[in-house]
């Protein structure tokens, strides 16, 4: 049969690296892996609180469709959630829970993009972003993040990128991949660019509460003249990833805004309803008073302080600090990598055991010549991942 060329833009260097993982592994050799951000693959655990409202909700018989724009009540939850803490004030009715955050971008790229339009989006940049604007006919259009400044996004860059065919710019604060959280100045910026434009933004917010040492602003709470589409969920801050429930959120100045929330239904009830239990357990989440960060967060500071300082001793290798998320992108330094920063990733692992992701499966114009890696690991993981990684780096001089 013949498979339509569209599925060809469809790409995600986080998971199809694994598959040259699991070829070393099939050698019989354990495999450090420092390449997906799931922390239930470490040594973090849904809360239990969470497993048992999840577990309460399938057992006391919610096991039913639910309504295709969302149980009324857990709408309700995420909107006093986001207002708490955050200080988005958005109406519960519109908000949407989704299969996961991913659901939600797919269906808002659906409704935006066609043949012609354009993204703009940061670069490097989550690979489904540029995989969604690819696959509905688009073109991504990177705007520059200045590494020497922490990755933090170039405004005029962005100024420049936004054009009469641009149908959304994207603002991924706390960033993947690269630990970036950005200041409420810069935030302002954007949302002026797109306030100018008449553009909306793509806030995608799915680590807001996991940050170290700086606060984290949301874009949304920035402006009240300009059409947001905000995404959270349970799979980050929750420790959650494989129950697949997340959110879209849609705040805007006019109707404009309600004619994009619209065909999002229209998607929602093409697909029936997301998962009821896991909805209830949303509900759950979005109400906690968030006390297992408390244990969560410092662990997770310590390893990325460590993962900084350690990465920077290598020589061959050089990183910025992360101050949110669960990543890092290293730059490679390598003269013998240069523009090839895949076969690094391929290299390193076959060689050395170590699974990271190449930097140009984030984008090609700014993720090249880098790689990510996850700080999520025990330390002594991470410690015997770097001990390798500066071995490998020494073999490659």
């Amino acid at each position: 049969m013949d498979i339509n060329k569209r599925i060809d833009g469809m790409t995600y260097a986080i998971r199809e690296i694994v598959v040259n993982a699991r070829e070393v592994e099939k050698e019989g050799h354990d495999v450090l892996k420092l390449n997906i951000g799931d922390p239930n693959k470490y040594d973090f655990d849904t809360p239990d609180f969470l497993k048992q409202a999840l577990a309460d909700a399938a057992l006391g018989g919610n096991n039913y469709y639910g309504d295709s724009e969302g149980i009324p009540a857990v709408c309700e939850a995420i909107a006093n959630r986001e207002k708490k803490y955050k200080n988005i004030d958005i109406a519960p009715e519109q908000y949407l829970p989704t299969s996961g955050a991913s659901e939600g971008m797919n269906m808002v790229f659906a409704s935006l993009v066609g043949s012609g339009d354009n993204v703009v989006m940061p670069g490097p940049s989550y690979p489904l972003y540029i995989s969604l604007t690819n696959f509905y006919g688009g073109s991504p259009r990177e705007y520059r993040t200045i590494e020497e400044e922490g990755w933090q996004p170039d405004i005029d860059d962005i100024r420049s990128k936004v054009n009469e065919n641009t149908k959304a710019i994207v603002v991924i604060n706390p960033n993947n991949p690269t630990g970036a959280l950005y200041p409420e100045k810069l935030l302002k910026e954007i949302t002026d660019i797109a306030a100018e434009n008449d553009v909306p933004i793509i806030c995608d917010e799915i680590y807001d509460l996991i940050v170290f040492d700086k606060k984290f602003v949301s874009t949304a709470s920035l402006a009240d003249d300009v059409n947001f589409i905000v995404i959270g969920g349970l799979s980050k801050v929750y420790f959650a990833p494989g129950w697949r429930i997340g959110y879209m959120g849609f705040k805007g100045p006019d109707d404009e805004i309600n004619k994009l929330k619209e065909a999002c239904y229209k998607m929602a009830r093409g697909r029936l309803s997301t998962n009821t239990p896991a909805q209830l357990a949303l509900k759950t989440a979005m109400e906690s008073d968030h006390s297992y960060l408390n244990d969560y967060l410092p662990k997770l500071k310590e390893r990325a302080k460590f993962s900084f300082k350690r990465l920077n001793e290598i020589e061959g290798i050089s990183v910025t600090e992360a101050h949110g998320a669960m990543y890092m992108f290293p730059k490679i330094e390598l003269e013998s990598y240069k523009g090839r920063d895949k076969q690094f990733v391929l290299d390193l692992l076959k060689e050395k055991h170590v699974l990271t992701v190449q930097g140009s499966g984030f984008g090609e114009q700014y993720g090249g010549d880098h790689f990510r890696i996850v700080f999520l690991p025990p330390m002594e993981t991470l410690a015997n991942a770097f001990d390798k990684l500066e071995d490998f780096c020494k073999s490659k001089k």
